[in-house]
């Protein structure tokens, strides 16, 4: 691979994509195509800005003849671009999820070389690229996360290529990450366009189906512990989540603030830092692959990285995330009278309701002014405020 088309490219990738969403966000607001995060409404079109640069200087390398992507490359290239169409429908129809990883899974076996891993590694290759795929979308929660270690293990998994000789996969994940950055310039806090589930899953496929390549023919258990290096941060991520749902009896379906960037943050890191700790946790962990790819470093260096996803994983497991439900709160039923009666009691006699009520002014009778308070925090009203108080309060919902 010539030096100069990978610089080339490279800009070419970054500068187009940051125009391309920068167009591209006007139309998703226009249309609904929005997430909310903290009450703000964020594009999910940045994912189809990062598919379609990366997908297009790819091409023109191929067409060009300077670095051709191969018959292998190019299928992983359509695959991971229908997987990106799956995801951009989610975003539009809201797909269940099952829907996803299932269409994940069927393109990851469309691409696998089960020549190179044999049928029981290429069996457990498929369905370690879709559960990778759907970890990695589990990062586009916070502002920066996903485009921090997308760049990250894009440059890891392509430099692991480019040993290997395998100059498509290299020059395709260099467009990919230099695209990936120029995503973040819009994506960094506070965050104006987002990836969405088309990002999200284009991205995690690319990286999860080149790491396969790149690892293909070599000895099955050092393969794993590459792999799991190359992508340990999206994997920790997703084991955190889905551990602390299942401890706290919730679907792991169902999201919530649980992620990792959302428990660094409770732990009082702010928005950015929190970027910048996962970033470099995902820096760590593909060093490590990347020099156990190589031979630079043996067995164990592997697994002080699974130890300390692991002990990350302990600790902000403790991090306390889930909360009591204000709407159990809001619509907590006033108590009037006792429910049950001893035999023999005669019921209470109700009187007509302009007998029984206060005076103007009072707030209420001693057992009930401080639930009445606390659920309606308003002083009474006087006079000519009455009618204002008896109008209905109108909420807007944003």
């Amino acid at each position: 691979m010539s030096v100069l088309y990978g610089i080339a490219a490279a800009t070419a990738s970054f500068l187009l994509t940051v125009l391309l969403a920068a167009l591209l966000r006007g139309p998703a607001l226009r249309l609904g195509l929005v997430d909310r995060r903290r009450q703000r409404p964020v594009p999910l079109v940045g994912g189809v800005a990062v598919a379609l640069v990366t997908g297009l200087v790819a091409w023109a390398g191929d067409r060009s003849g300077v670095v051709p992507l191969g018959a292998s490359t190019g299928r992983l290239l359509v695959a991971a671009a229908a997987v990106g169409a799956l995801g951009l429908a989610a975003d539009v129809w809201r797909l269940r999820r099952r829907w996803l990883l299932a269409g994940t899974a069927v393109a990851a076996a469309c691409v696998v070389p089960y020549g190179e891993t044999g049928p029981v590694a290429g069996a457990l290759a498929v369905g370690w690229i879709a559960l990778f795929t759907a970890a990695f979308r589990g990062l586009d929660h916070a502002d920066g996360v996903a485009g921090t270690v997308g760049v990250v293990t894009a440059f890891g998994v392509g430099a692991c290529a480019a040993v290997e000789l395998m100059d498509g996969p290299a020059v395709l994940l260099l467009a990919l990450a230099a695209a990936l950055a120029g995503f973040l310039l819009h994506n960094r806090h506070p965050a104006r366009i987002a990836l969405g589930a088309c990002g999200s899953l284009f991205t995690g496929f690319l990286l999860a189906g080149v790491a396969v390549f790149t690892r293909a023919g070599y000895e099955p258990g050092g393969g794993v512990g590459v792999l799991f290096a190359l992508t340990a941060v999206a994997v920790a991520d997703a084991v955190l989540v889905l551990l602390s749902r299942r401890l706290a009896g919730r679907s792991p379906l169902r999201g919530g603030p649980d992620h990792l960037a959302h428990r660094l943050r409770r732990l009082g890191l702010t928005a950015q830092g929190a970027v910048v700790v996962l970033g470099g946790a995902a820096f760590c962990a593909v060093l490590v692959g990347v020099l156990a790819h190589t031979g630079r470093v043996g067995g164990p260096a592997v697994w002080w990285v699974a130890g300390g996803a692991l002990a990350g994983v302990l600790g902000l497991l403790r991090v306390r995330v889930y909360g009591p439900r204000r709407a159990a709160v809001a619509r907590a039923p006033v108590v009037r009278g006792p429910v049950v009666r001893a035999p023999g009691v005669r019921a209470p006699v109700h009187r007509p309701r302009e007998e029984s009520q206060a005076p103007r002014g009072a707030t209420g009778t001693p057992d009930t002014a401080s639930f009445r308070g606390a659920i309606f925090p308003v002083r009474q009203a006087r006079g000519s405020e009455n009618e204002q108080v008896r109008a209905p309060l109108r909420v807007r919902n944003g």
